[in-house]
């Protein structure tokens, strides 16, 4: 049985027919294969947990001085707002089978939809290739490993890498590129077996560690500082804060995985063993590892490359690093790569597709030389800030827009209506309010995250940011909510179907 029904005043067909050519390509319309099940939405957040900066977030929170369940309860906070969110936000996209750039359309306009679009697509263009980078420089370890006389193209260097760098670069930017250019059915492939894979190496690097140490070379409490009560509160609201601006990128973009979703009640059982379940068991198995890296070589490895590379067997580390890789890869092309593909593609839909609008973004991320933007701790801080600045206030106005004013409607083809008479025409495409609400959503964002004095509230940018967006865009379209309750939608609506 097809799955969701969309009740629709003339055929799909008819429908898709009428849609305009500057709002629709193939890619952007609503898609015919919502086949993917719970399975292939836990991948995903497998595919988001398993990577090498998620390992280094999860073992710097038992760093903060907190005890074990201490900050076990903190990840579990964290990760069960994330969870929350993703269903929040999968919804929408789930019920008219649109990814993320096209359902923003509902709250900014058939045309202010490219403003969170772009925002979007530019965000995570910087950080694919940071990804890209990370495996990369993961990739020339096992190189060295096994044939040292490599090392003679690591002493020059053109614009901060190395040409051993700049081949291991090319190489992991080209298989990247090979996956996404095979299409979403390819994607979701190689995150149903990423995901996995890495915990098999994770898990036996954990028993190495055990077996080299003894269960009491590990400690669950690795941090050395004693604090007091107010300070053991504070670290743990800001660890919970942390976890769910880390995510803050492909919950935004959630949209573009959800839109295949069979139905919700599938996403969020996917949701619920993709997120708390699988965090903490990934969290535990990281903790044991790192604090075992401290018994066993005397200092805390939060680098999972480093840790791998100490293994004395080249062939166990060759093959653990090359599955380090591959988590990578599956965490860049579903939260760095898909997002800007759809995002692109939004902004000029007939001259670039889907797969124009992800070469777009892996050609502008070696432009961006991404090995220096990760060289610089301070600047990769501020990223991280601006992150949350920018994405907070977009995941704020669109849910604001979708539950508290059009009540989890959505016209699906209207999102595709490029004339006056469409429902999300606004004002010549664009919504004015909801440009209002995130313009100083986002500029108080900014302002605490580059003001010294309010730095202690700079790792809460993504929170502040939804709640000024969504508070906001609630005041400034109090008055269509009013109007949309005495004025029932007809025609193209998606309805919801569990």
């Amino acid at each position: 049985m097809p799955n969701p029904q969309k009740s629709v005043s003339a055929s799909a067909a008819e429908a898709r027919a009428r849609y305009s050519p500057r709002l629709t390509n193939e890619d952007l319309a609503p898609t015919r294969q919502q086949n993917w099940t719970w399975y292939n939405i836990f991948s995903f957040w497998m595919s988001d947990v398993h990577s090498m900066g998620g390992y280094v977030v999860a073992a710097s929170f038992f760093t903060l001085g907190l005890a074990s369940w201490q900050v076990l309860i903190c990840l579990l906070a964290g990760i069960c707002i994330v969870q929350l969110c993703a269903n929040l936000v999968a919804k929408p996209s789930q019920m008219a089978g649109v990814p993320y750039a096209v359902i923003s359309r509902q709250a900014f306009g058939v045309f202010g939809a490219n403003i969170p679009a772009v925002i979007r697509g530019l965000i995570a263009f910087a950080w694919y290739g940071i990804q890209t980078y990370l495996a990369a420089n993961a990739l020339m370890l096992v190189l060295l490993k096994f044939f040292p006389t490599l090392a003679s193209m690591t002493h020059a260097s053109w614009l901060g890498l190395s040409l051993l760098g700049w081949c291991c670069f090319g190489v992991m930017w080209l298989l990247q590129a090979m996956v996404f250019w095979h299409g979403m059915s390819a994607i979701k492939r190689f995150i149903d077996v990423a995901g996995p894979a890495v915990y098999v190496v994770m898990v036996a690097l954990a028993g190495w560690i055990v077996y080299k140490t003894g269960f009491d070379g590990i400690s669950f409490t690795l941090a050395s500082k004693s604090l007091s009560a107010g300070e053991q509160s504070w670290q743990m609201i800001t660890a919970t804060a942390l976890v769910v601006s880390y995510f803050s990128g492909p919950l935004l973009n959630f949209g573009d995985f959800s839109r295949y979703g069979k139905s919700m009640g599938e996403i969020r059982r996917g949701n619920r063993w993709g997120l708390p379940f699988n965090f903490l068991l990934f969290s535990v198995v990281t903790v044991v590892i790192v604090s075992g890296t401290q018994s066993l070589f005397g200092k805390m490895i939060t680098d999972p490359i480093e840790t791998v590379s100490m293994v004395g067997n080249d062939v166990a580390v060759a093959i653990g690093l090359l599955t380090m890789i591959t988590a990578t890869i599956g965490i860049n092309i579903v939260a760095n790569f898909v997002s800007p593909a759809f995002d692109f593609s939004n902004c000029s839909p007939q001259k670039i597709s889907f797969r124009t609008g992800g070469m777009i973004a892996a050609v502008g991320s070696v432009l961006l030389t991404p090995w220096n933007l990760f060289q610089s701790p301070e600047l990769i801080h501020y990223t991280l800030d601006v992150l949350g600045a920018f994405i907070g206030p977009l995941f704020g106005i669109l849910l604001a827009d979708f539950y508290l004013i059009k009540r989890s409607r959505v016209s699906v083809d209207d999102l595709f209506d490029a004339t006056p008479q469409g429902r999300y025409w606004y004002r010549g495409g664009f919504n004015p309010k909801a440009i209002a609400a995130l313009l100083p959503s986002v500029i108080i964002g900014l302002i605490i995250s580059f003001v010294p004095s309010l730095h202690e509230v700079a790792n809460f940018s993504w929170f502040i940011g939804a709640a000024l967006g969504a508070g906001c865009y609630r005041y400034l379209a109090r008055h269509e909510r009013e109007a949309g309750a005495a004025q029932p939608f007809a025609g193209g609506v998606a309805m919801q179907k569990e």
